[in-house]
């Protein structure tokens, strides 16, 4: 089977982008890594080059020759059946190899994936090329995301892109949602694209609820902080309240309070808080504690997508109060691949949504994002349910 037009496309268009997410960074700014979580943005570009490489041409390119040996090394993330890899705090410490070989490791690979679907190819090859162009995909919200983490970290809090919008407006009225008692179906249902997670279609018995039609915005949460939202442990859980004391947490993150007034940190560098857009940047412990306070709670994944086609979504990936886990009758695939989702499926909350940094054509209502609670340096809000 010849690869498509529209797949070959998709994964040039895919490849070319995260390189243009990288144009406006300077060399220095390619191999930082301030925290564990955060990757250098030449790691991203390497990783996902190597996915393609490791998952199709070394293991059906007849005659392929590998670009550099020790990139398997180096590259691979998390794939415990693929080999030995590189310590994830220690990929900051990859002076080399260098940005500029791995921009022709990119160049190199992409070529050789060309080239080898120019020529007819099974349907399940072609499935582990879609699984790759998504999972660049990702790798872009991560690198928008990190590059934000590592510039708004940076003392001179130097600014990323004018043109990309990080805190957009929602100009609709709040209003609640009311959703009947009843049994509704969860999960992928078409042909398209998804991820293993989201197999499974099964339903579920859903009491009578509400739902906001509208994210909780930095006005409202900035209430929550000058209540002393922070400082009153009944609204926590008892884990939040451990976090927030020993991590000294007192606003959400890139927040600051600069002679009276609260500024944060923006892919335009640092900019006054624009009450009226969506509130960003917080923890699972933060969103649940904001819903004590206004006397709300977090909806659940599945109250969550039932209830999506009456609001807009899509800003911001949207705290829910469920646990990552697996859908009845989930089947984990065989071999690395099914090291991709199911082995996470244990202390993590569910998000739901996107966000401005996920890339057009990679989210759809079904998708289910997982976070420990503790993170917040996605583009990470809430929407509140009673």
């Amino acid at each position: 089977m010849i690869l498509t037009d529209s797949l070959l496309d998709f994964i040039l268009e895919t490849r070319e982008h995260s390189e243009t997410i990288c144009e406006p960074l300077e060399i220095e700014d390619y191999v930082v890594q301030p925290i564990v979580d955060v990757s250098p943005p030449k790691w991203h570009l390497g990783h996902t080059t190597w996915f393609f490489e490791e998952f199709i041409l070394k293991p059906h390119a007849k005659g392929y020759q590998e670009f550099n040996a020790d990139f398997s090394f180096v590259f691979n993330s998390y794939y415990e059946t693929v080999g030995k890899r590189v310590v994830r705090s220690d990929r900051g410490n990859l002076s080399r190899p260098s940005v500029k070989k791995v921009y022709e490791y990119r160049s190199y690979v992409t070529q050789a994936i060309k080239i080898f679907f120019s020529e007819s190819q099974s349907e399940e090859l072609q499935a582990v090329l879609e699984i790759g162009i998504h999972h660049e995909k990702q790798h872009q919200e991560l690198l928008l995301t990190d590059i934000k983490y590592i510039l708004g970290n940076n003392p001179l809090l130097p600014a990323y892109s004018n043109s990309f919008v990080d805190h957009p407006k929602e100009t609709h009225q709040q209003d609640w949602i009311a959703m009947d008692e009843g049994i509704y179906e969860i999960g992928h249902a078409a042909d398209d694209f998804c991820y293993d997670n989201e197999l499974g279609r099964h339903k579920v018995y859903l009491q009578p609820y509400k739902i906001s039609n509208k994210l909780v915005t930095n006005g409202d949460f900035q209430e929550f902080i000058e209540a002393g939202g922070y400082q009153r442990f009944a609204i926590w859980h008892a884990e939040g309240w451990d976090w927030v004391n020993q991590n000294h947490i007192s606003t959400p993150l890139y927040w600051h309070k600069i002679d009276g007034d609260w500024w944060h940190y923006t892919a335009k560098g640092l900019q006054k808080v624009d009450m009226e857009t969506p509130l960003t940047h917080i923890s699972y412990y933060e969103a649940f504690a904001y819903a004590q306070w206004k006397g709300c709670r977090l909806p659940t994944e599945f109250e969550w997508e039932a209830a999506q086609p009456f609001f807009p979504w899509g800003k911001r990936w949207e705290w829910t109060e469920s646990a990552y886990l697996p859908y009845p009758n989930y089947k984990k695939p065989d071999g690395a691949l099914g090291e991709y989702n199911g082995k996470f499926m244990v202390s993590q909350k569910v998000l739901r949504g996107g966000s401005v940094a996920t890339p057009i054509s990679h989210t759809r209502h079904t998708y289910r994002n997982f976070f420990h609670p503790q993170l917040r340096w996605q583009f990470t809000g809430l929407r509140l349910a009673q």
